[in-house]
């Protein structure tokens, strides 16, 4: 398939900005525009090579482009299409890094109308707790899973080229609904990053937050790394997906109750038996990973 000329990435931080890095490294854009909120944001992306141009108006951004990748927080986006929308082109597709899938649809719908074909929604299964242009990496979606939800209106040509585009960014596309897609991510990333978060809040108003904080070893690290995410995306993750979250969290509380009761009952077997089956799901899990785990 052919390469792409002209892209457009908005929002250049870490997932719009190591989409177009990795596809300059792959040799597979001829040029990428920059489009955002802020000014110096964009002014550091362009020194560090991330974008070729920072672009003053979506008209202008839009000319000739053959894709746009929309990388903001799922809560700026209705906004960001509504703007880019009376400029889009029939040659131009979008797509979006966004971490929810039903609530960017339904904004892609109400914004693009009779263009929606030309959306096709998109999550790389990638990220780290940094943001920022700074952040950006070549590599970051290497062997890491992007997964696609095409829309009925969607040409099969269409969903080709967003996924040529992850692929050579080095990435292995699967597809699934919207719908499936945002509980699926609710139960293995949304909570695991609410309860990263719950966790540190929690150490840290304790009177004695210094002291937990200056013991606090690898196993803490590991448990709440992702609790140094970007404040702004995840509140907008867990709003727009707040339904499926709700009912992980409340499976969640249950899980703990259980453990609560076989705590206070010195039930040592039944500890034992629950942290074993655990282990055991944990290891196949990692046994079939290749080659990186995935966030």
């Amino acid at each position: 398939m052919e390469n792409f000329g002209k892209i457009v990435v908005c929002g250049v931080g870490l997932i719009g900005g190591s989409f177009a890095l990795a596809l300059k490294k792959a040799g597979c854009v001829g040029r990428v525009v920059g489009m955002g909120r802020n000014r110096a944001t964009l002014e550091e992306a362009l020194r560090l090579g991330l974008i070729d141009e920072i672009g003053d108006d979506w008209g202008s951004a839009l000319k000739d482009a053959d894709l746009v990748m929309l990388g903001m927080p799922v809560g700026q986006m209705p906004g960001v299409m509504a703007d880019l929308a009376p400029h889009l082109g029939l040659g131009t597709l979008v797509t979006d890094g966004g971490s929810t899938k039903a609530d960017v649809v339904a904004a892609a719908r109400a914004a693009f109308g009779n263009k929606i074909g030309q959306f096709i929604p998109g999550h790389p299964i990638a990220g780290a707790e940094k943001s920022g242009p700074s952040a950006a990496q070549a590599d970051l979606y290497q062997d890491r899973r992007v997964v696609l939800t095409p829309l009925p209106e969607n040409t099969p040509t269409a969903v080709a080229k967003v996924r040529h585009a992850w692929q050579a960014c080095g990435a292995r596309v699967t597809e699934l609904t919207a719908e499936a897609h945002d509980r699926v991510f609710a139960a293995v990333s949304h909570l695991p990053h609410l309860l990263a978060y719950a966790l540190v809040h929690d150490i840290a108003e304790r009177d004695n937050a210094a002291q937990l904080f200056d013991f606090a070893a690898g196993g803490f690290r590991d448990f709440t790394r992702i609790a140094s995410s970007h404040p702004e995306m995840w509140r907008d993750i867990c709003l727009a997906n707040r339904q499926a979250l709700l009912q992980e969290l409340d499976a969640y509380m249950a899980q703990l109750l259980r453990l609560r009761v076989l705590l206070a009952g010195s039930d040592g077997p039944g500890l034992e038996s629950l942290f074993d089956t655990a282990r055991q799901a944990r290891d196949a899990w990692l046994a079939g990973l290749t080659p990186l785990v995935e966030e």
